[in-house]
């Protein structure tokens, strides 16, 4: 990591329309930080992907990891193709081998209404969400990723693992994140999402859970099933402040939530850490759009914002969160008229056209912000 004032930024277009929404990201960026001011970042592009084994067998190279291990933040476009494969049919996926690598365990999936862009719900409070799944990334069901078991070409085994020590960070940065959003306003809520009823390993999950929440009583805590969360999802969403979850549940969900606000291609994430974090929209490659200039690049400017914010919180430096805030301004500022509508929405709004509404957004919002 960086030790001078600039900070340092691993890119990983990766695959697809990857690198098509990576860098009107980086223009966006350049247009924030250029306003803000007293911001100083290093951009180095690296490979990997399904791209990059299929052409060198490797899809995430050793300098690779080196760069990423070494940068300040990293942020992620999208990885794999569904035509290139590992020889037992799985799908390149690079992006959890950094998870795993950097210990990235907590998984952080906004789900937030943008002025302008429909939703599938027709309650009015549906058009203004604003809550946060955590979704743990480290273990779980994916603690099996590359070891599962055939055997005897009967019986298919992928092991649940859930951890103490992974959890009890878990919490504390949920209860941390609904802490500093009871400051800016809201519930101070979280929520835990299991299958205690059934399962042990959920039980052991829900017992931790209670222990730190006693240790945060100054926030609400309190639990859901994951079905009946499914449904609340659905039925009466605004509700939910903070929801914390295991990984195969949280991955189920926040694609759930990602089409509550208008769709992947409106979703940004963040994988994060105690000393790394990755910052990447929720959506995949789109192999079937690629070239053609309809890649939605929402959710890439959007987890910029995240990325732009957190490395505000984590070298104390305020004019990065200004520009993570006049970034997600603009994209609001932008939306907000209704006549910027992606092609998955329906609309005819491509890579440019998105790209060119949120700069002069920029532009637009800027002065209405305190920059100073």
């Amino acid at each position: 990591m960086s030790s001078s004032n600039s900070l340092s930024v691993a890119v990983l277009p990766g695959d697809g329309i990857g690198a098509e929404v990576m860098g009107p990201c980086l223009e966006v960026i350049d247009a924030v930080t250029s306003r803000v001011g007293d911001i100083s970042l290093s951009f180095k592009e690296v490979p990997a992907g399904a791209a990059c084994y299929r052409d060198h067998g490797e899809a995430l190279p050793k300098e690779t990891l080196e760069e990423v291990r070494n940068a300040d933040a990293i942020l992620l476009a999208a990885m794999g193709m569904p035509d290139i494969r590992y020889p037992d049919g799985t799908e390149i996926a690079p992006q959890l081998d950094i998870r795993f690598e950097l210990d990235l365990y907590a998984g952080v999936r906004p789900v937030r209404s943008i002025p302008g862009v429909p939703g599938p719900l027709s309650d009015p409070r549906a058009q203004a969400l604003d809550f946060v799944l955590i979704r743990e990334s480290t273990e779980g069901l994916f603690a099996s990723h590359g070891k599962g078991t055939i055997e005897d070409n009967r019986i298919a085994r992928d092991t649940m693992e859930i951890t103490r020590e992974v959890s009890e960070k878990l919490f504390d940065f949920s209860f941390n994140l609904a802490r500093k959003r009871k400051a800016a306003g809201h519930e101070g809520r979280l929520t835990c999402v299991d299958k205690a009823n059934v399962f042990t390993s959920f039980a052991f999950f829900r017992s931790i859970f209670d222990e730190r929440a006693a240790e945060n009583n100054d926030l609400i805590a309190d639990y859901a099933y994951v079905d009946a969360m499914a449904l609340n999802l659905v039925r009466n969403p605004w509700v939910y402040d903070v929801a914390v979850t295991e990984n195969m549940f949280g991955d189920i969900l926040s694609d759930l939530g990602a089409a509550l606000i208008g769709g992947m291609g409106m979703a940004p994430s963040a994988d994060v850490g105690d000393e790394h974090a990755v910052f990447q929209p929720c959506h995949g490659s789109a192999p079937d759009i690629v070239g053609s200039g309809k890649a939605n690049p929402t959710a890439m400017f959007l987890s910029a914002g995240m990325m732009l914010e957190w490395l505000a919180d984590k070298h104390d430096r305020p004019a990065y969160g200004k520009a993570g805030a006049l970034l997600t301004a603009a994209v609001d500022k932008a939306f907000a008229a209704g006549n910027l509508l992606p092609f998955e929405l329906g609309g005819e709004s491509g890579t440019t056209h998105v790209t060119n509404a949120v700069i002069a957004a920029v532009d637009q919002v800027c002065d209405e912000m305190d920059l100073g």
